[in-house]
């Protein structure tokens, strides 16, 4: 039985500064921080980085993890601020729910939601 989403895992070529890039959009540092796996807790729900050893493609293909946001247009434009390259522009995918996507300094695909359904919980 599946009790819901908990990790949330970047492949990443260099771990020190996509570490520091996490800091700067998340405002915190990690709560597990080794050479081998960094894990941030994000509400209740972990992004972790792992050192990319066999080069991975990260070219959009595969699953997207949606992190949910108050305001996604506030979200991706802080997001291309702090670095981040464009992916899909912020889109109504029905009943007020936004979703958009950036590709991260490292090429991972970030999603974030606005969805005024869920509540929101604070880590």
């Amino acid at each position: 039985m599946l009790h819901g989403l908990r990790t949330a895992i970047y492949a990443v070529d260099d771990i020190e500064r996509a570490k520091g890039w996490y800091e700067g959009v998340l405002g915190f540092g990690p709560y597990f921080d080794e050479p081998f796996y960094v894990g941030f807790d994000v509400g209740g729900f972990e992004l972790g980085l792992s050192p990319d050893e066999e080069n991975t493609d990260r070219s959009g293909a595969g699953v997207t993890v949606y992190w949910g946001v108050d305001d996604a247009e506030a979200a991706v434009g802080r997001l291309l601020e702090l670095g981040a390259s464009e992916g899909e522009a912020v889109r109504d995918v029905g009943d007020g729910i936004l979703v958009a996507t950036v590709f991260d300094p490292f090429e991972n695909v970030f999603g974030v939601i606005e969805n005024p359904h869920f509540e929101e919980k604070d880590g």
